[in-house]
């Protein structure tokens, strides 16, 4: 009977606040101002202590996140003079605030997050300026794994283990790795970076004592539970280094010699990139300038998780965004903050999937619409019919080329009789590694070379061919600039499908990847392979990154 009496009262909770939110945002709407349901973001506690806890409650005000100099205040009336008077010490202190209205239940939860600061300043702050600077002076030094290994060892023989933690940032931003990988180990645990989409060890051995006050260190920081261990979590934190404040978004696993974490960098220059920078051929820049400036239709990006499609997509609405139009994006998760775009975040536990997350941007009346992904025959419906009434439609699916996402998405249950009206174009993308300018070598006695040439002569008119044809390999041992891998950073692939009304004709008869492949080669498309092919004897990549990413020659 208790049971059922605390399902009751958890249902009438529940029923409260969505009705809070929903009455909160209706008054955002006719205010004509910015909304924020706290409970599906994380809220920053370096943010949060940039208004005093006592301060903040009776100004009904919480700062949730910071990025540089700029601070977002989430505020139940932003009218009041308390509120102002907040926000005025905030703007004397350096910082540009931006304001949100919030419900009084989403506050109380942000203020919840304070008892997190004092302990964060103990560890930490107090001191937070000085370790950024200690990242960013570290990160200067570091010429290679050894260095940052030597460090590591140094700081744990030295007893100064809080200093391993910025170490490891530092070693990031030196080696330019996209994730930093913690894997618990017996006795200890092991530090790895993803750099150029490639894992590499870092051989210090941190000791079992040093990993649980890293560990510690990194729960603290990111809003984690430093009682929970078995079972996951997510959450973040973030650091500065210069004018950049890098973001680290932090997930945290069970595993059989302790937790196991993994911190994702999301540093804001990598999406600086403008569509000339992502690598595309000259043909496809043009093509694909004129598609993202329609006022209406469906532009889908393919590839596998880490091909770089959330990149290009951001490319895409910051050549856009202007204050004439409206912009709109569900993601899972915001990775980074875009200007002048309006960001919303799916949350299970609230029932915003990207399904009713799109229904609802639709009521906000957008003339852009970015869904992160496309996963299910409600979503896929709801925006292709979006594409159709006038909006301009971003997403993502994961299909191996640009033919297969039309037989992905009639897999989906979308009607085949709107796929055609509602694509605008199809781009599949990947990643290759590019060749270490600095020491790389020419592979003149490489077999593959008259297939190249063959490939490449075959290819369409509008495609520029390279003068010179020359094929690099990448130098065994590679050197210290690389790394000793041969290669340092990355470049995109593209191969960008076109609707018209031929492949129309194909989806209506329900036509397969193959055939549709087929088709498309024979009028014009440039495959994967083939973009990579270009880029290889540009010297840009090699062969073999290219065979190991797209396959063996065709």
């Amino acid at each position: 009977m208790l049971s059922n009496n605390n399902e009751i009262n958890e249902r009438i909770k529940k029923a409260w606040e969505n009705s809070q939110e929903r009455l909160t945002k209706a008054q955002a709407v006719r205010g004509n101002s910015g909304y924020v349901d706290l409970h599906s973001l994380p809220v920053s506690t370096e943010a949060l202590a940039l208004i005093p806890e006592q301060e903040a409650k009776s100004a009904q005000v919480a700062a949730f996140a910071s990025k540089n100099k700029e601070v977002y205040v989430a505020a139940a009336d932003p009218a009041t003079q308390e509120t102002k008077v907040a926000v005025q010490k905030l703007l004397r202190q350096g910082y540009r605030a931006k304001i949100f209205l919030a419900s009084e239940d989403s506050l109380v939860y942000a203020w919840s997050f304070y008892k997190f600061v004092p302990k964060v300043k103990t560890i930490s702050t107090g001191r937070m300026d000085a370790i950024d600077t200690q990242i960013e002076e570290f990160a200067s030094k570091f010429k290679n794994r050894e260095d940052i290994a030597e460090s590591i060892q140094s700081a744990i023989h030295s007893k100064s283990i809080g200093r391993v933690l910025e170490i490891v940032l530092a070693g990031a931003l030196a080696l330019r790795a996209s994730d930093i990988h913690f894997e618990a180990e017996k006795g200890g645990a092991r530090v790895r970076y993803r750099v150029d989409g490639a894992l590499q060890d870092i051989n210090a051995e941190l000791t079992e004592g040093a990993y649980k006050l890293v560990v510690s260190r990194i729960k603290l920081l990111s809003g984690l539970r430093l009682n929970v261990q078995n079972k996951s979590q997510d959450g973040r934190f973030s650091f500065s280094v210069g004018d950049s404040a890098i973001d680290l978004r932090v997930s945290a696993i069970p595993s059989e010699f302790g937790e196991t974490f993994v911190l994702r960098i999301l540093d804001p220059r990598v999406i600086q990139l403008t569509l000339k920078d992502l690598g595309l051929r000259e043909d496809d820049l043009e093509v694909l300038s004129q598609e993202i400036k329609r006022p209406n239709g469906m532009i889908l990006n393919t590839g596998p998780t880490g091909s770089g499609k959330t990149t290009t997509l951001y490319a895409f609405l910051k050549t856009i965004a202007s204050s004439e139009i409206k912009i709109i994006t569900i993601e899972d998760p915001i990775e980074y903050h875009l200007d002048r775009i309006e960001q919303t975040q799916v949350d299970k536990r609230k029932n915003y999937t990207f399904a009713s997350g799109l229904e609802a941007i639709m009521r906000q009346d957008p003339d852009v619409i970015l869904v992160g992904e496309i996963r299910d025959t409600e979503t896929a419906n709801t925006a292709m019919q979006a594409a159709l009434t006038g909006h301009l439609v971003f997403s993502t699916l994961h299909t191996n080329s640009a033919s297969g996402v039309i037989p992905r998405l009639i897999n989906l249950g979308a009607p085949v009789s709107s796929i055609g009206p509602a694509l605008n174009i199809v781009i599949a993308q990947r990643l290759i590694r590019k060749i270490c300018e600095n020491c790389k070598e020419e592979a003149t006695n490489d077999p593959r070379i008259e297939k190249v040439k063959a490939i490449i002569a075959a290819l369409p008119e509008r495609v520029k061919k390279p003068e010179a044809l020359r094929v690099m390999k990448a130098k065994e041992g590679g050197c210290a600039t690389c790394g000793q891998t041969g290669y340092r950073g990355r470049v995109g692939i593209f191969e960008i499908l076109k609707m018209g009304e031929e492949i129309e004709f194909l989806i209506q008869k329900n036509a397969g990847e193959a055939e549709i492949q087929k088709f498309a080669k024979e009028n014009g498309l440039v495959t994967l392979q083939q973009d990579g092919l270009l880029k290889v004897v540009a010297g840009v990549s090699t062969l073999d990154e290219l065979e190991k990413v797209t396959g063996p020659l065709e």
